[in-house]
């Protein structure tokens, strides 16, 4: 369990000034707007139920606004009723009524609708599912926010001219015979005071300031126009807001006793439309979190976030509360006023309960221009205007593109069907630029590359001749029906003419069933030749999660015959096609005979005599199998010339723990001479792959060598300089090839 945070540390790390002044401004956002969706709510149910849906708003957002936030842990994040919410429960609202539904069974059949809607919601963040939101692309992030900035600013423009809230948006705005110039002068002052607020003060935030600002125009007005200063059918200011009605807790527990009586199969009918808007409140969560994300460079917790909101849901319901989501209006003007925690939230709960009991007559004074006028603020600085420089070249066309018929979607049709355009286009996008690229890294050929296996120089001659019998084609991306016509026209020439085709999927992120119905085709045509197909690096565990191995398997293309062989590594396939490119098949083990010194290529040029005093001065030393010869970090002051087996050099790979094959070394060849050059330690170790016998000449016998038989020591030096500067050039030549 996590120590608990002292309460300095804690108060220290809460921005209390900016916090509450979001959630004082987001309050006067949101209560009014809560206060509308649940009398549209119930006022379809019955224009007598109007104040229960002022109340059932106030409690929605009220426990919205408390719950959310210290569950969720989204910061700067507002919870409210929103629209979707009351789409949702007015559409079910009337399709009961429509069916002659009691109006208080449609009240209970409500609060039952809302209480599956929050355990769905919890449900799904309990699975895990709202991770998907991260896949979501920027352009779709960006046309969402642009689109939503401009709903925001459409559906503030009546009340901004003073025209009634059922006048379209487009109509209000060349009407000018709708508009009240009251109204105008009002949410003009405001805008204006928001916008130039901040190249004043940044101590008080500027949605604060607007908002000051367009109350004291108002009360300006109201000293020439007396029926300005009551609030008695004033359409200018909010108004009463309704939260005093009687029994509330009478309401509430009656609706409780109700729920008891309900049949189960009245329950299970609900949750189809619980599942609706379930998903259209989560997603409209999300969709805020990552605006709010994109804006302040944080990162939300999807999962945690959804799960908070479903709890939200099913309390708000359980208290007579209509359900929400996190609203972009609302979050934006939380952070547009300064908040930085999620603290702002939790303010902006307890705000509207005190605002609803107690202030309520205060606010029923706040212009309506003047909070359609810090929207139409909040709309502007949501408009991204970055897209526009895709405009500038020919590559990011079609990403521009994405922005405006995600913006389009969202102004004609919706914000989830533009969400979705804006993915499926994505999408499409994403598959054009797969198809574009290449899939195959590099082609090269045998005699090109090498094996771990250090051969001697004769066979090596061998594989120079013989290696472009043998084509590698190193692989990329992903392999799916959108690359498979053109990778199968590449490997094409090649299945009628080479005897070996190895393929490497190490960098392969991903196979589809029509790629390897592909592969499939490339076997059976070189199994008519008799040729083999190599596939190396086929991982269990793929980038998408897929065990690329067992999906072959299913397949059918890794079927168990000797048409398909599996390495591990590129260097093991190429070592097994080396061996049959030299004919070299290997002795058992118990009848390789161990060489003599003057039987290495190192000392074939030199007198026996010689030779044997050079080998006196040696040990002779064996290893089992798997036995450790030296390791990393040992003092290297040993060369090892090996008579019988092989060994294995391999060394750790940067930061990890898994070691890396560098090089096999076998019969007549020697390991060991770069720390024996440079008396520094190993950087690598030396693992027994067989039974090994090897000749072991110590620094300190060399240099005694050195003092009798200078010209023997200087050719040993030339003859092991040179072999490592071929080995050097060899490794420099394929490094080079690889980054062509």
């Amino acid at each position: 369990m996590k120590p608990m945070i002292p309460f300095s540390t804690l108060s220290a790390k809460l921005k209390i000034p900016g916090d509450f002044w979001g959630g004082f401004a987001s309050m006067l956002v949101a209560l009014p707007a809560s206060v509308a969706f649940g009398v549209t709510v119930y006022s379809a149910i019955s224009p007598q139920y109007a104040v229960f849906g002022a109340l059932a708003g106030i409690l929605g957002a009220a426990a919205l606004g408390l719950i959310a936030p210290t569950f969720g842990g989204t910061d700067r994040l507002i919870s409210a009723p929103c629209a979707p919410a009351a789409a949702v429960l007015s559409a079910f609202a009337i399709e009961l009524v429509k069916q002659g539904a009691n109006p208080s069974s449609i009240v209970l059949l409500l609060t039952v609708l809302g209480i599956l809607t929050g355990v769905i919601q919890m449900l799904i963040g309990f699975l895990g599912a709202g991770r998907m939101i991260k896949y979501i692309p920027y352009t779709v992030v960006s046309g969402y926010l642009s689109g939503v900035g401009l709903i925001i600013i459409g559906s503030q423009l009546p009340r901004f001219v003073g025209a009634s809230n059922d006048v379209p948006w487009w109509t209000a705005a060349v009407s000018p015979a709708l508009w009240d110039t009251r109204s105008l002068i009002v949410g003009a002052i405001t805008v204006v005071v928001a916008l130039l607020a901040p190249k004043v003060t940044k101590a008080i935030p500027s949605t604060i300031l607007g908002i000051a600002g367009g109350v004291l125009a108002y009360m300006g007005l109201a000293n020439t126009d007396a029926a300005m200063m009551t609030l008695n059918d004033n359409k200018l200011v909010l108004g009463a807001l309704g939260a005093s009605g009687e029994g509330y807790i009478a309401t509430i527990t009656g609706r409780w006793t109700d729920i008891g009586e309900l049949k189960l199969s009245q329950i299970a009918a609900l949750f189809g439309s619980a599942l609706t808007l379930a998903a259209l409140l989560s997603i409209d969560t999300l969709k805020t979190c990552v605006v709010i994300d994109q804006m302040t460079r944080t990162r939300h917790e999807p999962n945690r976030e959804l799960f908070a909101q479903g709890l939200a849901n099913i309390t708000s319901s359980a208290i007579g509360g209509i359900p929400g989501a996190g609203t972009m209006g609302a979050s934006m003007v939380n952070l547009s006023s300064g908040a930085q925690t999620r603290v702002s939230g939790i303010i902006e709960g307890v705000l509207v309960l005190i605002a609803a009991l107690a202030l309520s007559s205060f606010i029923a004074w706040i212009p309506i221009a003047t909070l359609a006028g810090i929207l139409i603020v909040v709309g502007l600085r949501m408009i991204d205007t970055q897209p526009l420089s895709f405009l500038e070249s020919r590559a990011t066309v079609f990403d521009f593109a994405v922005v405006a018929v995600v913006i389009g979607c969202a102004l004609t049709v919706g914000l989830i069907a533009a969400s979705a355009a804006g993915v499926a286009l994505s999408i499409l996008l994403f598959v054009r630029e797969q198809v574009g690229g290449s899939v195959v890294r590099h082609k090269t050929f045998v005699n090109q590359r090498s094996s771990t296996w250090y051969r001697p120089e004769a066979e090596m001659r061998i594989i120079a001749q013989k290696g472009d019998k043998a084509v590698i084609f190193e692989l990329q991306g992903s392999l799916f029906f959108g690359t498979t016509y053109e990778l199968y026209s590449v490997l094409e020439p090649e299945l009628k003419t080479r005897d070996y085709v190895i393929l490497d999927l190490r960098r392969v992120q991903s196979v589809d069933i029509t790629a390897a119905h592909m592969l499939n085709l490339v076997r059976d045509m070189l199994r008519e030749r008799g040729v083999p197909l190599l596939l190396t690096h086929v991982r269990e565990q793929l980038p998408n999660g897929r065990n690329l191995l067992e999906f072959l398997k299913q397949t059918g293309l890794i079927d168990g015959s000797d048409s398909v062989l599996v390495f591990k590594t590129i260097e093991s396939a190429i070592e097994w096609v080396e061996d049959r490119l030299v004919g070299d098949v290997a002795q058992p083990e118990n009848e390789e005979v161990a060489l003599n010194l003057q039987e290495m290529d190192l000392f074939r040029s030199h007198k026996d005599e010689t030779i044997a005093d050079l080998e006196a001065r040696m040990q002779q030393r064996s290893y089992k199998a798997g036995e450790s010869i030296y390791a990393m970090g040992d003092q290297g002051l040993e060369l090892f010339l090996i008579r019988r087996g092989a060994v294995r050099i391999t060394a750790p790979i940067s930061g990890s723990r898994q070691l890396h094959h560098i090089a096999t070394f076998g019969r007549g060849d020697f390991f060991g001479g770069m720390a024996f050059l440079d008396e520094r330690v190993r950087s690598e170790n030396a693992i027994a792959h067989t039974d090994i016998d090897v000749f072991v000449l110590s620094l300190e016998q060399f240099n005694q060598l050195a003092e009798n038989h200078k010209k023997l020591a200087l050719l040993l030096i030339t003859a092991i300089s040179r072999t490592l500067a071929q080995r050097l050039r060899h490794a420099d030549g394929e490094r080079t090839l690889l980054h062509v």
